[in-house]
C-alpha cells in the first residue's frame, strides 16, 4: 500500500445533467432531469428538492413542479466522458476507468513531471473545465476507497486531498453512506444499532457487524472503516461480467409485468456476450423493491451460456424465487441481470439427448444448439438492418422501456 497520497479519484459532477446544461445553456441554473417516466439523472438544482436517479417521474414533479425533463444526448455523454478520461491519461498511464464518468489514477510516477498530486488534480480539473466545459471533482488519498470518499466530499466541483497523517480523523467524522457498499438498506440497519458515522462503525465489535450484515460484508466494512484497502489500480481490466438493469418506476411485483423487461435485458446482455465470444457460467439477478431494498439471487451453470432465451429463462426463474421468498413485497422499482465468470477460451461439448428437463438450457444439446443458431441469425440481421429489424417476443413489440437502451449501455455497471 502506498505511504503517500498519490491515488486520485476523479468524478464528473451530475454528469448527464451537466452535459444537458452544457448543450443547452438556457437550462443552466435550473432543476432538470434526464428521463421521463423515471428520473435517470438529476442536476444539482433538482437534487436540492430531493430528486434522485431511479425516482418515478410523477413523484419528481410533485417534489419540484418546475422540474424540466430532457430526453438525453447519449452520443454526447460517451464523447465527453471519453474526453475527460483522456485528459487524466495525459498525466499518467495508470488510469482505471470504472464508469463513463469516473476513474482512478495513480500519479506516483509522474510527480517529477507535473508537480505534486494536488497540483496534478488541480490541472486535471482546470483542463476538463476549459476544454470540455464540465465540472469535475477529485479526491486524492493513499487508498482507492479513501480517494473515492474524498471526491464525494469535494462535490460539487471541488478538490479534497487527504493527508496520510490525518486519514482516520478525516474518515471517522463522515456518515456511513459515503462508504463503498453502504446503500439505503445497510444504512438503515446500521442506524438501528446507533451507527451513523464511519467512526462509530469502526468502533463497533466485529461480531456485531457480521451478525447484522453477514460475515463478508461485516468484515469488509470494518476494514474500510479503518482505511485498510489493499486494492491496487487495474489500468487494463478485462471484463469480468456483463450486465444491464432497468428502473421501471413502481410496478406490481408480478411476473406478467416483469417478464418482458427481463427478456429485453437478457437480449441486450446475450448479444454483447456473443459479439465478444465471452459466454458466462454465473447468472445473477437483482430486484429492488419500493423501499429501495434490494435482493440478489444467482446460479452457476455447468457450461457457459450466451443464448438469449436461456439467459431470459434462468433470470425469470431466479426472480420467481425472490418473489416467493418475499411475499409481502408488492411493488418493484428495478430489475437487473448480470452474467459473470466469462470464458474467453471454451469448447462447446455436445450432449446426447437424454430427455432431461433442462435440456433446452444446455448449450450442447440439440435444442440448445438450435437456440444458438437462432441467435446467430438474429445477430446477422441486426448487423445488416439495425437492432430494431428483429427481436424476441414481447421485447420486440414495443414494450414500455423506462430506461432508453442508449443510456443503459453507458450507465451499466457490474452487479
Amino acid at each position: 500500500m502506498a505511504t503517500t497520497s498519490t491515488i486520485l479519484h476523479a468524478d464528473l459532477d451530475a454528469f448527464y445533467a451537466s452535459v444537458e446544461q452544457l448543450l443547452d445553456p438556457s437550462l443552466r441554473g435550473k432543476p432538470i432531469a434526464v428521463g421521463g417516466g423515471v428520473v435517470l439523472a438529476a442536476s444539482y438544482e433538482a437534487k436540492a428538492f430531493g430528486i434522485r436517479g431511479g425516482m418515478p417521474g410523477r413523484q419528481a414533479r410533485e417534489l419540484c413542479p418546475q422540474l424540466i425533463f430532457v430526453g438525453g444526448h447519449f452520443k454526447d455523454y460517451q464523447r465527453l466522458g471519453d474526453a475527460a478520461i483522456k485528459v487524466i491519461g495525459d498525466f499518467t498511464p495508470l488510469v482505471e476507468r470504472i464508469s463513463i464518468d469516473e476513474a482512478f489514477a495513480d500519479v506516483a510516477g509522474c510527480t517529477h513531471l507535473f508537480g505534486t498530486p494536488a497540483d496534478i488534480a488541480t490541472a486535471i480539473r482546470r483542463r476538463v473545465r476549459a476544454e470540455l466545459g464540465l465540472p469535475i471533482s477529485v479526491g486524492v488519498a493513499r487508498t482507492k476507497h479513501l480517494a473515492k470518499i474524498a471526491s464525494q466530499v469535494a462535490k460539487p466541483d471541488g478538490l479534497v486531498v487527504v493527508d496520510p497523517d490525518a486519514e482516520l480523523e478525516f474518515l471517522h467524522e463522515l456518515t456511513v453512506d459515503l462508504m463503498w457498499g453502504v446503500g439505503p438498506v445497510t444504512k438503515a440497519r446500521l442506524a438501528k444499532i446507533g451507527v451513523l458515522t464511519i467512526g462509530q462503525l469502526a468502533n463497533t465489535p466485529g461480531l456485531s457487524l457480521e451478525h447484522l450484515l453477514g460475515p463478508a460484508a461485516g468484515q469488509k466494512l470494518a476494514a474500510l472503516a479503518w482505511n485498510r484497502d489493499p486494492r491496487q489500480l487495474k489500468p487494463h481490466r478485462r471484463a469480468r461480467s456483463a450486465g444491464a438493469q432497468s428502473a421501471i418506476g413502481r410496478r406490481p411485483a408480478e411476473m406478467r409485468i416483469i417478464r418482458s423487461t427481463l427478456l429485453h435485458l437478457a437480449d441486450c446482455i446475450a448479444t454483447r456476450l456473443r459479439a465478444k465470444s465471452l459466454p458466462g457460467r454465473t447468472v445473477t439477478v437483482r430486484v429492488r423493491f419500493a423501499d429501495l431494498s434490494s435482493v440478489t439471487r444467482s446460479v452457476t451453470l455447468d457450461a457457459p451460456i450466451s443464448a438469449t432465451m436461456i439467459l431470459a429463462e434462468l433470470a425469470e426463474e431466479l426472480v420467481r424465487a425472490i418473489l416467493a421468498d418475499h411475499p409481502d413485497e408488492k411493488t418493484i422499482s428495478l430489475v437487473a441481470i448480470s452474467v459473470s465468470h466469462l470464458e474467453a477460451h471454451w469448447d462447446l461439448e455436445l450432449e446426447l439427448p437424454f430427455g432431461l428437463r433442462n435440456e433446452a438450457r444446455r448449450p450442447g444439446t440439440k435444442m440448445g444448439m438450435a437456440r444458438w443458431a437462432a441467435d446467430c441469425a438474429v445477430d446477422k440481421i441486426r448487423d445488416r438492418f439495425g437492432r430494431d429489424a428483429i427481436g424476441y417476443g414481447s421485447a420486440a413489440l414495443g414494450i414500455s422501456r423506462s430506461v432508453p437502451d442508449e443510456f443503459r449501455k453507458l450507465a451499466e455497471k457490474d452487479l
